[in-house]
């Protein structure tokens, strides 16, 4: 008799603890569930869709009518996307924010490379660029405008660089064109003297064949 009470004391707790060891394990993959499940994957994702994610996740701030005399306010604010999945990313994005002017001439706009900005971004923090200082302001009389665009991956090699169509003095976003579809978002800004484009337009001459078709500086 007693030698079954033990028997079977002992399999009670053989039982219990088959029990709570599934419990735990339960727990654990329920656990580890969550932490993968908590973040979005975008480990396989093409330029194009990185570009999308981007392209609800930037804003530019202060750079909307031109109407400041300098942009020492302006920014561009890489957060969290505004719509769909909004989820963190599980590996963050390397981001680039780039800025370039845009001169007027006598025969087409002549591009100037002035600042490249490197950051990561997963949508669970907001980052922010403030704008370089020393943008040209109308001051000298000449029609400038700036070029700012957001993008993930390396910085673009020189086929992947901007070109506009169009006159300077009315162009907009869709007259620039880059050559990949990786560009999240881009800016073109009013001027900051729109009488000076105004005055100095003139029809731009066709760009040669291969050409960007702006005199282009970039590191």
């Amino acid at each position: 008799m007693h030698c079954n009470q033990t028997r079977f004391r002992h399999t009670v707790l053989s039982a219990g603890a088959t029990a709570l060891a599934l419990l735990a394990t339960g727990c654990w993959n329920a656990s580890a569930g969550a932490q993968t499940g908590g973040c979005r994957d975008a480990g396989d994702w093409s330029g194009r869709e990185q570009a999308a994610w981007l392209r609800s996740a930037v804003a530019f701030h202060g750079t909307t009518d031109g109407t400041d005399p300098s942009y020492a306010q302006a920014s561009v604010v890489v957060h969290g996307p505004r719509a769909g999945d909004v989820r963190v990313l599980c590996r963050p994005l390397a981001v680039q924010v780039e800025f370039w002017t845009l001169t007027a001439t006598k025969t087409r706009p002549e591009m100037s490379f002035v600042m490249r900005y490197g950051l990561s971004a997963d949508g669970g923090r907001t980052r922010t660029v403030a704008f370089p200082a020393g943008l040209p302001t109308g001051r000298d009389r000449t029609c400038v405008r700036v070029l700012v665009a957001a993008y993930a991956g390396a910085p673009l090699a020189y086929g992947e660089l901007p070109r506009m169509t169009g006159d300077l003095a009315t162009a907009g976003d869709a007259d620039v064109r880059f050559g990949t579809a990786r560009i999240g978002v881009h800016r073109l800004l009013p001027a900051q003297g729109p009488a000076l484009c105004d005055a100095g337009r003139s029809t731009p001459s066709p760009s040669p064949a291969a050409s960007t078709g702006w005199d282009i500086y970039h590191p």
